[in-house]
C-alpha cells in the first residue's frame, strides 16, 4: 500500500508551485490513450484547480468534450512524493488578467513574469481558464519508507542484527 499523505499535507503540496501533468480523455484516439501534457496550474487548499489554455487548442476541445480531467504534480527529488486529483470541469471562462498574472508569478521570478506577461499580452483575448473541483485524490509520500529503508541499510552495513 502506498504511504498516502494526510489531507492537509496533500492540499499544501498541490498548492506549491509545481508543473502539473494534465490528463484528459482523447476521443481522437478511439479512447486508447488520453492526452497527457505538462501545464502551469493554480490551486489554493480547499479550492479548485485552475488551468489556462488557448480557446481553440486540442487541450481545450478535449476538456470541453470530456467535462473532466486529472492533474498530477510530483516532487522528483528524494524521497519521491506526488499528488493526483481528478474531477469535473466546473467552469470555462475567459482568462481574467489577475489569474494570468498570478500563474506567471507562481512559476517565474518577478522580472521574468513581467517580461512574460508583456510578451504574451495578446493571449488574453484567446485564452480561457478551466476550473476543476477535485473529487478523487491519490497521493504518496515515501519519506517514512525512505527513512525505514535507510535505517535498515545502515543496520546491515554495521553488522547489527535484529
Amino acid at each position: 500500500m502506498l504511504p498516502a499523505m494526510a489531507r492537509h499535507d496533500r492540499e499544501r503540496f498541490l498548492a506549491e508551485p509545481r508543473v502539473g501533468v494534465l490528463g484528459v480523455a482523447d476521443t481522437r484516439s478511439d479512447g486508447r490513450a488520453p492526452l497527457v501534457v505538462p501545464v502551469w496550474y493554480g490551486y489554493e487548499p480547499g479550492g479548485e484547480i485552475v488551468v489556462e489554455t488557448g480557446r481553440q487548442t486540442v487541450k481545450a476541445q478535449l476538456l470541453r468534450a470530456a467535462g473532466r480531467f486529472s492533474l498530477c504534480a510530483q516532487d522528483e527529488g528524494r524521497p519521491y512524493r506526488y499528488v493526483s486529483v481528478e474531477g469535473p470541469v466546473t467552469e470555462e471562462a475567459p482568462v481574467d488578467p489577475a489569474v494570468r498574472e498570478a500563474l506567471a508569478h507562481r512559476y517565474l521570478d518577478p522580472e521574468e513574469a513581467r517580461a512574460y506577461l508583456a510578451a504574451t499580452a495578446d493571449q488574453l483575448k484567446d485564452d480561457v481558464v478551466f476550473r476543476m473541483r477535485p473529487e478523487r485524490w491519490r497521493s504518496a509520500d515515501f519519506a517514512a519508507f525512505a527513512a525505514d529503508f535507510a535505517e535498515g541499510a545502515a543496520a546491515e552495513g554495521s553488522g547489527a542484527t535484529a
